[in-house]
């Protein structure tokens, strides 16, 4: 993977009722997501709940999704800590599992300065034998990666890229605008990727891409061709869809819409809960809008642009 563009999805972690990780319902979401032109998969992310996993379940996650995926699409999987030797580590074990690409987050609660933050990608970057893609979120961490730090880290020849979730699209300006032409900066929003993708991005890491993987991967190719006028509808039908998924805290909207979809339990690790009735109803109306409709309804063929 030498150079990241295109859709891929920040993939859930399916659980079980008695909250083990869910091997059966993982396969099937894997192949689904592939089977419907997701271009890759991240697996062991925010959106994956890795933090409340044990450093043995997201090996076996990622084992598992890269099993399904058998090469038909790369996997970048999460190593993030905020411990910058377990960080090391960790990249170091998923590197050996056949993945594609690490995907590191700036670390939580530290708050490191500027320095820090380039020390502890630097010592990543030099341990994974993958490359790496930085991933920058302030929302979750409360540190932000600016772009001059991000400029110093794009120099490292182990470090191909960044996912974007600062949601400020100056900041991503700036940095597409100074960024080297190796160095790719795909947009961690679903709501910013048509306009990072327009100002020269490079794609989408999506959360909206586990419920709706066809729509949003077709969002992200049109754009990525200058087809704006198609990805604008596109866009403009995601909308709902986008919005509900952060009516509560991520992931606890799309596990919802997953099993109302007949895809997974609503099950979440505390202490994230599951979605309230009033966020359900956000994310089922915004579902209906796409065509998709619960797993006891008759399905009918949703509505997309072609492929």
């Amino acid at each position: 993977m030498t150079r990241l563009q295109g859709c891929g999805t920040a993939l859930v972690t399916p659980f079980t009722p008695d909250n083990a990780v869910d091997e059966t319902a993982l396969r099937a979401l894997v192949r689904w997501q592939i089977d419907e032109g997701m271009g890759f998969l991240v697996p062991c992310g925010s959106t994956g709940e890795a933090q409340t996993m044990t450093p043995a379940e997201r090996e076996r996650v990622v084992t598992i999704v890269v099993e399904e995926a058998a090469g038909r699409v790369p996997v970048m999987a999460g190593a993030t800590s905020n411990d910058t030797a377990v960080a090391v580590a960790e990249a170091r074990r998923m590197s050996r599992l056949g993945v594609s690409c690490i995907l590191t987050a700036t670390p939580y609660y530290n708050k490191p300065t500027a320095e820090g933050l380039f020390r502890h990608f630097s010592a990543i970057a030099d341990a994974s034998e993958r490359p790496i893609c930085l991933y920058n979120i302030p929302g979750r961490a409360g540190v932000n990666l600016r772009p001059a730090t991000a400029l110093r880290l794009a120099e490292h020849p182990n470090v191909i890229g960044i996912k974007e979730s600062s949601g400020d699209l100056a900041q991503i300006r700036a940095l597409l605008y100074a960024r080297p032409e190796r160095f790719s900066v795909l947009s961690g929003d679903d709501w910013l990727a048509l306009p990072v993708i327009a100002l020269g991005g490079d794609g989408l890491i999506s959360v909206a891409g586990n419920e709706a993987p066809r729509f949003v991967s077709d969002l992200v190719r049109f754009a990525l061709r200058g087809e704006l006028d198609t990805a604008r509808a596109l866009d403009r039908r995601l909308s709902s869809l986008m919005d509900a998924n952060f009516v509560e805290t991520n992931p606890a909207p799309v596990k919802a819409a997953l099993h109302r979809m007949g895809r997974i339990h609503n099950v979440l690790r505390l202490p994230l809960v599951p979605a309230t009735e009033t966020c359900e109803l956000a994310v089922s109306e915004a579902l209906a809008l796409l065509g998709i409709r619960p797993a006891a309804e008759p399905a009918r063929e949703p509505a997309h642009a072609s492929r």
